[in-house]
């Protein structure tokens, strides 16, 4: 029997091995960090690169100082474990894709599904991991400490490096100050691309936040909700809001986009919103808030969280809410309704789902369902039925549409798509804005052969960035996000029989170019479902200017 050689072990003491793994944290991971930060200096030529070197020296002399308090003999190698699986995941996000890892991204991950989640996965993630993290604890492996001839000489090493290390990153920061205090002071973003500092702080951050959150007593809003009847003889209306996912308003031909990606709704009576924003840049924000009855400038993540919104008070009201839901989930937004429907795990609506994930026709067929369980030629409860939709989530676009649906060519059927060509990039995704055209044109038509009073609303929840200036996906910070994050579609749709639908026509018609959005949908929606309440600010209701003639 043949036996391998033995490879001998390199042996380093405690401070060597912390050096080491200091620099690696520092350096290779985070690229994209240096090269910003290169990008808002004021230097050119040499200077520039050494400023990024002193940077580096600062991170590496910052990292080592916490290994010097955290790291001891034995648990040294655990630590470096860790932190470089940590530094290795979210290095690729960082460097590949331009997201900023931030508390609002562990949010996201933390509300994540399993479909959802295997999505990020591709063959330039798995080649990341092998070189950032695989290789390195293989390196590790051949590594061993020594042990220090005694605690009192463990404890000097300990506290002389630790003082060395301050002094490098005072030194480092002080030689460049006038540098770092503008960036960092107009760039806070920069943090959330150094790994794994970004990571750990965000992490830190979110759990901090939602401890806070836990245990708090549910909050009453708007108990003076009731309908205004106008007639006992008015008939019972159907209103379907419609959440879209990751669908940017310039990709709507509704909005002046060049390609035919509207081709259903643009021979329907709609009302297209061209100057629609968003609350947030991701769905655990946006959705919240968009129900909240919070504008985005003045919404309180916390508050929304145990206060009661849009769906609460249409309920009291004396409105039956449904949330049919082909994502994941709605953010606590729904949590207090009385009729949560979810086909993805409903066997009779497999036809329509592939490995857990199903295209959003099915929100439609389980809509048709759940309508056939009333009586329609009797109905006497008006009905708020809420679609989520799956949209065009990525980064796996290509999963979004049905095969006949794949008409903007070539297209680029992979979740790396940072590494696709651009243009097949924005094929696939104008593919998905193509079939949720087609899944809202086709919900509206049915709602019209109700021949009763219907009407349907629909809202993106953010948008996407697909490439532009390096950024793809979406959760940039709202105050820098870009256009295609936060400019969302918006479109109102009113059958013959809702109650005045021609003046409510005529008054949103006047408002299609104006900046509206998200913040107006909680007071807007409340007033077509002829609710009032105190709680709502005619500054926001787009009703509110027409009300003398409504």
């Amino acid at each position: 029997m043949i036996s391998l050689p033995a490879v001998k072990k390199i042996s380093v003491s405690l401070r060597v091995f912390n050096l080491i793994v200091a620099c690696w944290l520092a350096s290779f991971s985070n690229f994209s960090f240096y090269n910003h930060l290169m990008s808002l200096g004021s230097f050119s030529g040499m200077m520039k690169y050494s400023f990024a070197f002193v940077t580096f020296l600062i991170i590496c002399g910052f990292y080592f100082f916490v290994l010097q308090i955290l790291s001891w003999r034995y648990s040294a190698k655990a630590i470096s474990v860790v932190l470089i699986i940590l530094t290795g995941m979210t290095s690729y996000f960082v460097n590949q894709l331009g997201v900023d890892v931030s508390p609002v991204q562990m949010q996201n991950i933390a509300q994540t599904n399993f479909y959802e989640a295997m999505d990020l996965l591709s063959r330039p993630f798995l080649l990341w991991m092998f070189q950032t993290v695989l290789l390195p604890l293989l390196a590790l492996y051949f590594v061993e400490i020594k042990p220090e001839k005694n605690i009192r000489s463990l404890l000097l090493n300990k506290c002389s490096n630790v003082i060395v290390s301050l002094f490098v990153v005072g030194l480092g920061l002080f030689s460049f100050y006038s540098q770092y205090a503008p960036i960092f002071r107009e760039h806070r973003e920069l943090k959330a691309q150094i790994s794994p500092l970004n990571i750990l702080a965000s992490s830190w951050s979110y759990a901090h936040k939602n401890i806070n959150h836990v245990d708090q007593s549910l909050l009453a809003y708007g108990q003076d909700a009731h309908q205004v009847v106008r007639s006992t003889h008015t008939p019972a209306s159907i209103m379907v809001l419609v959440v879209g996912e990751t669908a940017r308003a310039e990709n709507f031909s509704l909005n002046g986009y060049s390609k035919q990606t509207n081709p259903e709704l643009s021979q329907l009576d709609i009302i297209n919103f061209t100057q629609a924003a968003s609350c947030g840049t991701q769905t655990s924000v946006s959705v919240p808030c968009m129900f909240s009855g919070m504008p985005r400038k003045q919404y309180n993540e916390s508050l929304a969280s145990h206060r009661e919104g849009l769906l609460d008070i249409a309920q009291r009201a004396g409105y039956q809410v449904t949330w049919i839901d082909n994502n994941s989930g709605c953010k606590g937004t729904c949590d207090r309704i009385k009729h949560y429907i979810s086909p993805k795990d409903d066997a009779r609506y497999q036809a329509w789902c592939d490995h857990g994930e199903c295209r959003d026709e099915v929100l439609l067929v389980a809509l048709k369902d759940y309508m056939s369980t009333l009586d329609l030629k009797h109905l006497q409860q008006n009905q708020l039925i809420v679609l989520h939709q799956i949209g065009s989530h990525g980064p796996a676009y290509y999963k979004r549409y049905p095969e006949e649906f794949k008409r903007f060519l070539p297209v680029c059927e992979t979740n790396n798509i940072q590494n696709c060509d651009h243009q097949r990039l924005i094929n696939t995704y104008d593919n998905t804005i193509l079939y949720t055209d087609h899944v809202l044109a086709s919900t509206v038509s049915w709602l019209e052969q109700l021949k009763m009073p219907t009407s349907l609303v629909y809202l993106s929840d953010h948008g996407e960035s697909t490439g532009e200036n390096g950024l793809y996906l979406h959760g940039t910070p709202y105050f820098m996000a870009p256009k295609q994050q936060t400019h969302i579609p918006m479109i109102f749709w009113f059958s013959p029989q809702w109650p005045q639908q021609t003046q409510i026509r005529s008054c949103l018609n006047r408002q299609t170019n104006a900046t509206v959005g998200q913040d107006n949908l909680f007071p807007t929606v409340l007033s077509l479902l002829n609710i009032q309440t105190q709680v709502i600010d005619p500054r926001l209701d787009m009703l509110a200017q027409c009300k003398g003639n409504i």
